[in-house]
Order: C-alpha cells, then structure tokens, then sequence
C-alpha cells in the first residue's frame, strides 16, 4: 500500500475517533517527530563548505514531504565548545538555520533562543566547518519552538488552523502538558509534533509515539 493511502486512512480514522470523543474533551492522537540538532544550508555557503558545484547526498527521507536528511555532516564551533558531526538536512534553503537544543548551547556557549523556524532576527552567530571551508554566522542558531505539522484534512478533522496555539497531552510516568505548541498547515505536511532531545528525554517519549492534542489556547 502507498504512503499516501496509509496518511489518508490514518486521518480518515482520526476523523471517525473524534466524532465518538466525548464533547468538550475530544482525545486526539498526533505521532511525535524527535528533531536532533541540525543545519539547513544556503546555497551560497554550501559552495563555501562543500566545495563549489556541490550538492547534498540523499540519505535518508524525512516524515514531511520533500525533505530529508543528507550523508553530509559540519561542525560547529562556539565560545566554548565545539560540536562534530551536526546532520545537514535538505533541500537547500534561501538563509542557513542552525537548530540545536539548550543543552547544545550551554556546551557551545551560546544562548539558544526557542524561536519558530524561520525567526532569526537578533539570534545568536557561529562558526560552522566543513571539509572545503568555514562560515561565520552573524545570526541564525535557534532552539525550534515546539510545533506541530498538519495538512489540511488534519486540520479540519482537529478543529484548528495555521498558526494557531495548541495544548497537547503525553502520557507515561512522564507525562505532561505542553503549551503553546504552533500549528502549522499545509498540503504538503503529514502529521507530526516536532519536539526537540531535551524535551524528548524530559517527557521520556521518542520517534512514533502519540500525544494527545487536548485544546485550542485561549486569547
């Protein structure tokens, strides 16, 4: 069976299980997508760090459609640390995003803010390495605020819309409620919360295992 047949059945369910929920406290499951720190690259320093008519090697697909993960790796280097091996994730972007948790920073030394993808205005700089050459970032190093990805069936079937602030639950011994997670649409994403290692090991949930989306924030 294609992956495409497996997603529509998957929502058409979700659809299904939310109309037997009990009103005003519909459980809605959403698989979670633990992000390890990474870099998204220009093309302008990809030639800088790969050499000029590079291009990244495929590896491996990602759950969201079009993007996936690259053999190619770099090193970062901060006022205290140096972190090697950090996965380059394609497909090339227009700016470069270097994404890495707090706990990253604190052995970087640099001052992680959690931004949403994209918001890199005032973020903090570094040095990324790679095997032809190096780039001094003056910003663009974030830790990804929590989001949740959603096509637009999903999005019907949950009752929200882009951009929006949502509540979902995790269970286990761990389990809590995470707040303020963006919502984030399009035809072109498949259903996944986006948390990242900190988080990940603090709730003690891992790749494929489901949240609950509990409510809408208020305000």
């Amino acid at each position: 069976m294609e992956k495409e047949q497996i997603d529509q059945i998957t929502r058409h369910v979700v659809a299904i299980l939310a109309k037997l929920a009990p009103e005003g406290e519909a459980v809605k499951t959403i698989p979670v997508g633990v992000s390890n720190r990474h870099i998204h690259l220009s093309a302008e320093h990809m030639a800088i760090l790969f050499g000029c008519g590079a291009s990244l090697t495929h590896q491996k697909d990602l759950k969201q459609v079009g993007e996936f993960a690259a053999a190619e790796t770099l090193t970062l280097v901060g006022p205290k640390g140096v972190l090697r091996g950090v996965r380059v994730l394609g497909p090339i972007r227009n700016i470069t995003q270097v994404e890495i948790s707090r706990t990253d920073g604190f052995s970087l030394g640099v001052k992680v803010p959690v931004r949403d993808s994209g918001d890199l205005e005032a973020s903090p700089g570094i040095v990324v390495v790679g095997p032809c050459g190096a780039v001094t970032l003056k910003q663009g190093v974030i830790c990804a605020a929590r989001h949740i990805h959603m096509h637009d069936d999903d999005a019907r079937n949950f009752g929200v819309s882009d951009g929006q602030r949502v509540t979902v639950e995790t269970d286990g011994v761990r389990g809590a409620l995470l707040k303020n997670v963006l919502v984030r649409v399009s035809p072109k994403f498949r259903l996944e919360l986006h948390i990242d290692t900190d988080e990940a090991n603090a709730l003690g949930v891992g790749n494929g295992d489901e949240v609950n989306l509990r409510r809408r924030e208020e305000g």
